[in-house]
């Protein structure tokens, strides 16, 4: 380019003042943009503005991630700064490059010479001497450009002031590759940061795959800051990372930028919360990853390939009983299981209640199972309220003999060292992915590192009907025990 040509102009755009989500309203007026949509678009503006240099963002299938950060995103940025050379990457060059044509359909369009009259790009082959391909285009008279690559493309000689990463994975195959996911490590460090600078900003937007992704090393790696609320924006360490992540059901207890209440779905209108749990209940595990943001590798999970299940009870049945952990805080889930136990020791899991709601519920939830499972006996495990929940709960079943106590061993060496025990000794009847799907959810996730689990009420709960049923915990914890 000529020194005229490369010429800035002055003072800030005549958009400057105008909000990403007002910039993208009016250039794509047909959007649809639920509550976490905006939410999502006021912090792709804080990105934008400088105010955050690293953000990590995830979200469920479907839900307009792409179109926030990968079509909308880079046409906002290059308006505010028409110096600024963005660079867009994704699992394949194809994919990348339909990004960056959809951001120049909007860089060329009325609307926008409307908000950022001093951003453009060549049009009809004018003027000649600038690049506009699929893969490249550049800002008339300044400095900026708008890049795409494929994962392991190139981009010698390029230098880069911001990087979007949109789905560098491009299905569940990739990302369980060993080999895939270590060439996109290679590749980011090699590649991606090699083009930046001190000042060089990097989003990363994409649905979780597995554990080990890009976004797994990269939480293992370095500073983190998970967003809760706007202030924690002003807290980010030094090179620290910004990261959200939109369940598609929400799990997390709720907070200033997702104020959703337990269970409710993230876009009712777009996936339901009949539709989510009835592909939850298809598989747990990959539900977790994809449309909770939680994946786990299999290789972590601490109940492996899962219990063994059963048709019928057997005949030779000679105790049954319940065990039951009280939620220790308003997070927590209730956890009760009702089984039975045969001859040989081997326990059948016969209902469940697992639920957040508060106890005045549940106790009667609990009674109800209680004598609907024929239980003689139940034991009430809890650190908070547990007594009063089983007085309640045995005026509710009087015929059951109810004993309550105060746990008092280590809950991470009791859950892991039981562990084999529990997969060796109980029974889930068929189909209890479907009839209680989020203890299936929580179980069938549960990893071995004990501090990466949110939720340890369903694992507890197990290994206490085993220390009571086979272990030789048994005679400690009864010394605690108080009968009702």
């Amino acid at each position: 380019m000529t020194e005229k040509q490369e010429k800035k102009t002055t003072g800030q755009p005549s958009g400057s003042t105008t909000a990403f989500i007002d910039f993208a309203l009016k250039v794509y007026p047909f959007l649809e943009l639920q509550p976490f949509h905006r939410t999502y678009y006021r912090l792709l503006e804080e990105f934008a503005r400088g105010h955050i240099r690293k953000l990590i963002v995830s979200m469920p299938p479907q839900h307009g991630k792409s179109v926030g950060a990968t079509t909308l995103l880079p046409a906002y940025m290059l308006g505010l700064d028409p110096d600024k050379r963005i660079a867009i990457a994704s699992y394949s060059a194809i994919l990348a490059s339909r990004f960056n044509r959809r951001a120049q359909r909007i860089l060329e369009s009325r609307e926008y010479a409307e908000i950022f009259p001093d951003t453009s790009i060549k049009k009809g082959g004018k003027p000649a001497e600038y690049i506009r391909t699929s893969d490249e285009v550049e800002i008339i008279g300044h400095r900026g450009e708008l890049l795409s690559v494929g994962r392991e493309g190139s981009l010698t000689g390029n230098r880069v002031d911001c990087f979007i990463l949109d789905d560098l994975y491009k299905d569940a195959m990739e990302a369980d590759s060993p080999v895939v996911r270590a060439n996109c490590w290679e590749w980011y460090t090699s590649v991606v940061k090699t083009r930046m600078h001190n000042s060089s900003s990097e989003l990363i937007v994409f649905t979780r795959w597995h554990d080990e992704d890009l976004i797994g090393e990269l939480c293992r790696r370095e500073d983190i800051i998970r967003l809760r609320s706007w202030e924690d924006i002003g807290h980010i360490p030094p090179h620290g990372w910004v990261m959200l992540n939109f369940e598609a059901l929400q799990s997390s207890p709720p907070s200033e930028i997702d104020p959703r209440t337990a269970g409710e779905a993230l876009w009712e209108e777009r996936q339901s919360r009949d539709l989510l749990l009835a592909k939850r209940k298809l598989d747990p595990l990959r539900f977790e990853c994809m449309y909770q943001g939680h994946p786990s590798s299999q290789e972590g999970l601490l109940y492996g390939n899962g219990f063994a299940e059963y048709d019928i009870l057997p005949t030779d049945i000679v105790r049954r009983a319940n065990y039951t952990d009280t939620a220790d805080t308003g997070d927590d889930y209730l956890c009760s299981i009702s089984y039975a136990v045969d001859t040989d020791g081997i326990i059948y899991v016969t209902d469940v209640v697992y639920s957040r709601e508060p106890m005045e519920t549940t106790e009667g939830l609990v009674a109800e199972m209680l004598l609907r499972s024929d239980t003689r006996s139940a034991l009430i495990e809890s650190n908070n309220g547990g007594r009063g929940f089983a007085r309640a709960v045995q005026r509710l079943a009087p015929a059951v003999k109810i004993e309550w106590f105060h746990q008092h061993a280590n809950k991470e060496a009791r859950i892991l060292s039981n562990s084999a025990t529990v997969l060796h000794n109980i029974r889930m009847p068929k189909g209890w992915n479907q009839r209680w799907n989020e203890l299936c959810s929580h179980l069938s996730t549960y990893r071995r590192d004990f501090r990466s689990n949110r939720w340890h009420d369903a694992a507890d709960v197990l290994t206490g009907i085993v220390e009571t049923e086979i272990t030789d915990c048994k005679s400690a914890k009864t010394s605690n025990v108080r009968f009702i």
